[in-house]
Order: C-alpha cells, then sequence, then structure tokens
C-alpha cells in the first residue's frame, strides 16, 4: 500500500472489487473474496470489505436510487464511480462510519476518474439529508418473478428479512442446550442467538455439543427420523450440518460431495462432534454405493436464491436461464440417486431455493417418471417463516418412499 494512502483505504479497494465480481462477472461474493481477499495482510480489513460490500448488495437498488436521484447524468450501471458512491453512502447512511472517512476513501477509488462528480453526489445526499428506507426495496426482476410465484406478502416478508444479517443458530446433538447459553429455542433441538456471537466461545464449542446450522437447514434430515443403525446417504453434504444430524439420530451415514476442501470442515465437524461418518469424495452423477440403502438425503445444488437473507450477491448474479439448467442437473441427480434405495426406502430431497421450478416442478417430475414412488411429505417454507424471531432462510423440502 502507498505510503499516502489513507487508512482503510485496502479494504475499500477490495469492497470495489467485490462488487464487480458480482455485479458485472456474476461470480458468488464469497468466492470473490476468497480469491482477492488473500491479498490483503489484515484479517480486519477482509473482514471489513465483506461488510461493505454485503450491505452494499442488500440496499442496492434504494443506494441507486440516492445517486439517480443526485446526478443529472445517469452513471452506467457498472461505472466504476457508481460503484464507488455505493460504498461511500451505505457506511455513512447504514455503517456508521463518519462522513468524512467514507468519502476520503472512497476518492481514490476512481484516480483519474471523475472525482468532483463523486464528491458533488456524496455531499449532495447527506446535505439534503436523504437515507436509505428501513425496508430495501428488492431488484425488480427478483420482485417481480417472486411475486408471480408467491403473491405480494412473500415479497413484502423477504424485502424485511434482507434488512439485516440473520441471527445465529444451533443445531444440538442431544436436548436440553448445555448451560451458558442464553438463547430463544423455537423447535426442540435449537438455539437462535443474536447476530455477532462469537462461536467458538460460546458454552459446549469444544465439547461438540453443537454445531451452527439455519433453522430450515436442519428440517430436511429430520425428515428421516430415527436411524437405528440403519444405512443412510448424505450426498451433497458439505459442511456437514445434515451429516451430523443424521448421525446423532442412529444412522450409519455415507457423506457425498464433490468438493475436497468442504469435506476437509465436515471432517473438523465431525471430529469436534466426536460424531461418526464415512467420508467419499465424488460427484454423485458418477459414483454409486456398493449396495442399496435404507434413506437417502438429497440436498440438491440449486440457484440458493432461498439464503438469500445471508448471501444478499444471490439476488444480483442468478439469472432465469441458471435456474433452468440447475432443475435439469437436480431431476438427473434425483433419478440416479433413486435407484439406490431399498424397497420401502425414503428419500428425502431439498433445495435452498425460493424458484417453483427447482422445488415443486422437480418433485413433480420425479414422480411423473418413477411409478414406484409415493409423497408422503411437502414442506416450502417462505420468508414469512419465523419473521418476528428473525426468520430462516427458504426452502423447498419433500419427502419420497419406494413401494
Amino acid at each position: 500500500m502507498p505510503v499516502d494512502d489513507p487508512p482503510g483505504l485496502a479494504a475499500r479497494r477490495l469492497a470495489l472489487h467485490l462488487l464487480d465480481g458480482v455485479l458485472r462477472k456474476g461470480l458468488p461474493l464469497e468466492s470473490v473474496l476468497e480469491s482477492a481477499g488473500r491479498q490483503l495482510a489484515k484479517a480486519e480489513d477482509r473482514a471489513l470489505a465483506h461488510a461493505i460490500a454485503a450491505e452494499a448488495l442488500r440496499r442496492l437498488p434504494d443506494l441507486d436510487a440516492l445517486i439517480d436521484r443526485a446526478t443529472s447524468r445517469r452513471l452506467p450501471g457498472d461505472a466504476k464511480a457508481r460503484s464507488a458512491l455505493r460504498i461511500a453512502l451505505v457506511q455513512a447512511l447504514v455503517l456508521g462510519t463518519p462522513p468524512h472517512a467514507a468519502i476520503a476513501t472512497a476518492l481514490p477509488l476512481v484516480e483519474g476518474g471523475p472525482r468532483r462528480l463523486l464528491h458533488g453526489v456524496f455531499g449532495t445526499v447527506l446535505r439534503k439529508g436523504w437515507s436509505l428506507p428501513d425496508v430495501p426495496a428488492l431488484p425488480a426482476p427478483v420482485a417481480e418473478r417472486w411475486r408471480k410465484a408467491w403473491g405480494p406478502e412473500v415479497v413484502d416478508a423477504a424485502a424485511r428479512l434482507i434488512a439485516v444479517p440473520p441471527p445465529l443458530d444451533l443445531i444440538f446433538a442431544d436436548d436440553p442446550a448445555p448451560a451458558g447459553l442464553d438463547g430463544v429455542s423455537l423447535v426442540p433441538g435449537h438455539l437462535r442467538l443474536p447476530r455477532g456471537s462469537a462461536v467458538a466461545g460460546l458454552a459446549g464449542y469444544g465439547e461438540g455439543r453443537w454445531w451452527v446450522q439455519d433453522i430450515s437447514a436442519s428440517i430436511p434430515a429430520g425428515l428421516l427420523g430415527p436411524g437405528d443403525g440403519r444405512t443412510a446417504l448424505d450426498l451433497c453434504a458439505a459442511p456437514g450440518g445434515k451429516t451430523m444430524q443424521l448421525a446423532s439420530a442412529g444412522w450409519r451415514v455415507t457423506a457425498v460431495d464433490i468438493s475436497e476442501s468442504r469435506l476437509a470442515r465436515l471432517c473438523e465437524n465431525l471430529a469436534r462432534t466426536r460424531l461418526e461418518a464415512e467420508i467419499v469424495a465424488a460427484d454423485v452423477m458418477s459414483w454409486q454405493p456398493s449396495e442399496p440403502v435404507d434413506a437417502i438425503l438429497l440436498d440438491a445444488p440449486c440457484s440458493a436464491t432461498g439464503i438469500f437473507r445471508r448471501h444478499p450477491d444471490v439476488l444480483h448474479r442468478v439469472r432465469p436461464s441458471a435456474i433452468g439448467g440447475l432443475a435439469e442437473a437436480q431431476k438427473a441427480m434425483l433419478a440416479r440417486a433413486a435407484s439406490w434405495l431399498k424397497p420401502g426406502g425414503t428419500l428425502v430431497y431439498s433445495v435452498c431455493s425460493l424458484e417453483p421450478e427447482e422445488g415443486e416442478m422437480v418433485a413433480d417430475s420425479f414422480l411423473a417418471s418413477e411409478a414406484g414412488f409415493h409423497r408422503e411429505e411437502v414442506r416450502r417454507i417462505l420468508p414469512g417463516a419465523w419473521l418476528d424471531q428473525g426468520g430462516a432462510d427458504s426452502f423447498y423440502i419433500t419427502r419420497f418412499v419406494r413401494k
């Protein structure tokens, strides 16, 4: 970093790079941070860059509305000056950064560019006292898509959810929770803590009494019930919350995932919780078990639009064409997995998506082509679930039984 750089500029440069990766290149925010963040030695700079970029993505339509209101000539959507303004304004209006620090670290981001324009727009917004709404606006294409699928109430609930990062959910291997944890239990075996809780410092962490898992994500494994020593496959298993649920419920679990790095995290979680599972690094579409199993949990790769409250980038980078392609992949994966199930066995299919093409339509297609299965249960978790208690990720979950 040059000696004349103001303090904090490195974090803002990374934040600008993160926004560019999501909005122009269509990359997941976390993957851009993982690759680009290595260039920053300080963990606090990486954390600050992530916080700025994520908050800007939560409020992007409203930030752009302020910018457009303060300019006579509209800035292009992919202009560096627009993203620099997004970064400066979200710091000053949401994150509590002093305005002089927000603009001082934004101006160098457009070196050789329209610095006077940047300063003028920022000053106009603050001088006139303009602010961002308490409930953010969703990107227009997303709001229209979800309005057609679920109605205006769900769109309103989603907008409320994206306003703040979600709280921390813990799932327990046994009930009740260990002493020393102060939270709210919404379902048995669950405890919700305020966001910002330092995970490794919480009671019971070292003893492996619990793991972090959104309350919605804990439902699919629960639909398989107690294992009583029977065999189960957890497909697309990493980072391992569902594997740990199944193991703690008495299943003999084989956890399969294509990502070795994510499986390493799963192994760490198993070691901490003292639970056991067989780990397989493989592509589900080329791997198969040596013999049929009693139960299969397929938490299929999807658009992940249902986890927008913790990953707001999905609202800006997931396109309808990608949703259609993922749905076809899910159909193929579901059909392949079904052939590995014993007669009378149970297959749970889930996706963390708010798109009917990936949930309901895939399940209906499976039933239409697989006469040997019937559907026992369906759960569609929408943004209104537990809304006043901090909300939950959105999921489609269904349970099939082989006749």
